[in-house]
Protein backbone atom coordinates (compact mmCIF):
# COMPACT_ATOMS: atom_id res chain seq x y z
CA UNK A 1 0.00 0.00 0.00
CA UNK A 2 2.88 2.32 0.72
CA UNK A 3 4.63 1.63 -2.59
CA UNK A 4 1.54 2.58 -4.62
CA UNK A 5 0.31 5.26 -2.16
CA UNK A 6 -3.01 3.53 -1.56
CA UNK A 7 -5.48 4.56 1.11
CA UNK A 8 -7.36 1.26 0.83
CA UNK A 9 -7.76 -1.94 -1.13
CA UNK A 10 -11.31 -2.48 -2.35
CA UNK A 11 -12.75 -5.81 -3.52
CA UNK A 12 -15.98 -7.83 -3.41
CA UNK A 13 -16.31 -9.35 0.06
CA UNK A 14 -17.36 -12.73 -1.35
CA UNK A 15 -19.95 -14.15 -3.72
CA UNK A 16 -23.64 -14.29 -2.93
CA UNK A 17 -24.88 -16.59 -0.21
CA UNK A 18 -25.09 -20.23 -1.21
CA UNK A 19 -28.53 -21.66 -1.82
CA UNK A 20 -29.73 -24.77 0.00
CA UNK A 21 -29.58 -27.82 -2.26
CA UNK A 22 -31.66 -30.65 -0.79
CA UNK A 23 -30.44 -33.15 -3.41
CA UNK A 24 -26.69 -32.47 -3.78
CA UNK A 25 -25.95 -30.73 -0.48
CA UNK A 26 -24.94 -27.14 0.01
CA UNK A 27 -22.10 -25.82 -2.14
CA UNK A 28 -18.82 -24.92 -0.45
CA UNK A 29 -19.18 -21.27 -1.41
CA UNK A 30 -15.77 -19.84 -2.08
CA UNK A 31 -13.18 -17.52 -0.69
CA UNK A 32 -13.71 -14.32 1.20
CA UNK A 33 -11.79 -11.05 1.11
CA UNK A 34 -12.26 -10.73 4.88
CA UNK A 35 -9.63 -13.36 5.71
CA UNK A 36 -6.49 -11.50 4.49
CA UNK A 37 -7.46 -8.41 6.48
CA UNK A 38 -8.15 -10.45 9.61
CA UNK A 39 -4.89 -12.39 9.34
CA UNK A 40 -2.90 -9.18 8.81
CA UNK A 41 -4.73 -7.40 11.62
CA UNK A 42 -5.85 -4.60 9.32
CA UNK A 43 -9.14 -2.73 9.61
CA UNK A 44 -11.93 -3.83 7.31
CA UNK A 45 -15.37 -2.41 6.46
CA UNK A 46 -18.05 -4.11 4.35
CA UNK A 47 -20.94 -2.21 2.77
CA UNK A 48 -23.79 -3.35 0.51
CA UNK A 49 -22.65 -3.43 -3.14
CA UNK A 50 -25.65 -4.86 -4.97
CA UNK A 51 -27.38 -8.12 -5.78
CA UNK A 52 -26.60 -11.25 -7.79
CA UNK A 53 -29.71 -13.23 -8.74
CA UNK A 54 -31.57 -11.47 -5.95
CA UNK A 55 -28.96 -12.28 -3.27
CA UNK A 56 -26.96 -9.49 -1.61
CA UNK A 57 -23.22 -9.07 -2.09
CA UNK A 58 -20.88 -6.75 -0.21
CA UNK A 59 -17.90 -4.57 -1.02
CA UNK A 60 -14.89 -4.62 1.32
CA UNK A 61 -12.58 -1.74 2.12
CA UNK A 62 -9.29 -2.78 3.77
CA UNK A 63 -6.74 -0.28 5.03
CA UNK A 64 -3.50 -0.11 6.94
CA UNK A 65 -3.29 -0.26 10.69
CA UNK A 66 -5.04 2.68 12.39
CA UNK A 67 -6.78 3.84 9.18
CA UNK A 68 -10.33 3.32 10.43
CA UNK A 69 -11.31 6.97 9.93
CA UNK A 70 -10.23 6.86 6.28
CA UNK A 71 -12.06 3.56 5.69
CA UNK A 72 -15.24 4.95 7.19
CA UNK A 73 -15.04 8.02 4.92
CA UNK A 74 -14.44 5.90 1.83
CA UNK A 75 -17.14 3.34 2.58
CA UNK A 76 -19.65 6.06 3.46
CA UNK A 77 -18.90 7.87 0.18
CA UNK A 78 -19.51 4.62 -1.72
CA UNK A 79 -22.81 4.02 0.09
CA UNK A 80 -23.98 7.52 -0.81
CA UNK A 81 -22.93 7.19 -4.48
CA UNK A 82 -24.30 3.66 -4.96
CA UNK A 83 -27.29 3.14 -2.66
CA UNK A 84 -27.44 -0.66 -2.97
CA UNK A 85 -29.10 -1.48 0.34
CA UNK A 86 -32.63 -2.88 0.21
CA UNK A 87 -34.92 -3.85 3.02
CA UNK A 88 -34.47 -7.62 3.55
CA UNK A 89 -37.20 -9.95 2.42
CA UNK A 90 -37.64 -13.63 2.98
CA UNK A 91 -38.27 -15.44 -0.30
CA UNK A 92 -39.43 -19.03 -0.56
CA UNK A 93 -37.20 -19.48 -3.62
CA UNK A 94 -34.86 -17.62 -5.95
CA UNK A 95 -35.24 -17.41 -9.74
CA UNK A 96 -31.97 -18.80 -11.08
CA UNK A 97 -32.98 -18.93 -14.73
CA UNK A 98 -30.48 -21.08 -16.69
CA UNK A 99 -27.58 -20.51 -14.28
CA UNK A 100 -28.17 -23.58 -12.12
CA UNK A 101 -25.71 -26.44 -12.22
CA UNK A 102 -26.55 -29.08 -14.79
CA UNK A 103 -28.78 -26.87 -16.95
Amino acid sequence: MTKFKLDAIVAPTQGPAALIDLVNGDPSGGGSFTSPAAVAGYPHVTVPMGFVRGLPVGLSFVGRAWSEATLLKLSYAFEQAAPARRKPSFLATVDLGDTRRGM
